[in-house]
């Protein structure tokens, strides 16, 4: 695509540069960039997608600073034109979405293995390397085929305008258009009952966090693999139920669906936007969402609802209750038992402590683990 830098025309004297408006749409973008950052990917530490979005929005400002600094300097003090930082942040940011959504696989492929069950510290640091290794790749993409050079085109006799080369990312808008495809179809078989288990997902994702409100002061013995405890869940067959995998594909596409939907539009009105630009931590978040789903559904027979994924926009829990037909359930307790701890017990040898605080911790836990099949 071509992006005009500067444009003159003769009657009237005019010489129009729009440096300082890609500067505005560069810093609009590394605000949304950080705003979603803050508030939709705290735990960015914790996997592989979660720390390319905190690359991104740093990259960002990074770029901001530069075209703030050759806007304010002069492209001829600094020896820098901003078309040399549009089209090589371009063909650099287009460069990411494969080896990115490749790693990202790969890091949600390891996780259930030995290497992913490093300490976080070696984890980070393992997730830093690769992601330095993604960010050289760009580079050296953008060394070998960004063209800084202006273009002159003469649209009238009286008229001129400088274009700029910049680079587009065919990838993100196939990604992005396959999964809208694939939800929308999935979608069509289920149309007349989407409404009212959206509506039940929404109620059971409410009950959830109250619950967990109420006993955030209690002890939590969290169940394992394949052991799911019988008194956290109440069956509730008397409805129709989605199966699990469309269940998920809901919880993505009540999320996703707006961004997907406004994607393709853009698709279909041959509306372009350059690599900077289009990858962003919306995309990125959206890519995760997708992957944590079905890393989700492939785990659900095994984990239930107690996968420990990465923090993400979709409520992963309260659809796999709707497909199941259960509603999360907390055993009542009585005015004598307040202050006792709540047990789940799903196994005698393997139980994880959760909550309270680290003085009652310390005190109880060794009895309780001591005395757990009292509790059964």
């Amino acid at each position: 695509m071509l992006a005009i830098m500067e444009r003159w025309e003769a009657v009237p004297d005019l010489h129009t540069v729009n440096t300082a408006k890609f500067l505005l749409l560069i810093i609009a973008k590394a605000g949304l960039d950080t705003l979603f950052l803050y508030s939709f990917n705290k735990a960015w530490s914790r996997s592989f997608l979660g720390l390319c979005g905190l690359s991104i929005t740093v990259m960002d400002w990074v770029m901001v600073l530069a075209m703030a600094s050759v806007w304010f300097f002069g492209a001829e003090r600094l020896s820098v034109s901003p078309c040399f930082l549009l089209a090589h942040a371009s063909a650099t940011y287009g460069a990411l979405p494969l080896p990115v959504m490749c790693l990202g696989i790969l890091d949600y492929c390891l996780d259930d293995t030995a290497i992913g069950r490093r300490r976080p510290k070696c984890k980070l640091l393992r997730n830093a390397v690769l992601m330095l290794v993604v960010w050289i790749q760009g580079g050296v993409h953008s060394a070998g085929s960004a063209s800084s050079e202006l273009i002159e085109y003469h649209y009238s006799a009286q008229g001129m305008f400088l274009l700029c080369t910049l680079q587009e990312t065919p990838g993100i808008t196939f990604v992005l258009t396959l999964l809208y495809s694939a939800a929308f179809l999935a979608m069509l078989p289920f149309r007349s009952r989407l409404f009212q288990w959206v509506t039940e997902a929404d109620r059971l994702s409410e009950q959830r966090e109250a619950e967990e409100n109420k006993t955030s002061d209690l002890f939590i013995l969290k169940p394992t693999k394949g052991q799911m405890c019988e008194k956290d869940f109440a069956q509730r067959p008397d409805r129709p139920r989605p199966p699990m995998w469309f269940s998920l594909t809901l919880a993505f596409g009540v999320t996703w669906m707006p961004y997907l939907t406004l994607s393709v539009v853009c698709l279909l009105c041959d509306l372009t936007l350059p690599g900077y630009i289009v990858v962003n931590n919306m995309w990125l978040e959206c890519i995760h969402s997708a992957m944590t789903g079905v890393v989700f559904w492939a785990n659900s027979e095994t984990t239930g609802p107690y996968s420990h994924l990465p923090e993400n926009t979709c409520t992963w829990r309260a659809y796999w209750h709707l497909s199941r037909g259960t509603r999360p359930q907390q055993l009542p307790l009585t005015s004598t038992e307040k202050e006792k701890p709540l047990l789940c017990v799903a196994n005698e040898q393997r139980c994880g402590i959760r909550s309270l605080n680290s003085y009652t911790t310390k005190l109880l836990g060794p009895f309780l683990l001591k005395n757990i099949h009292n509790f059964k």
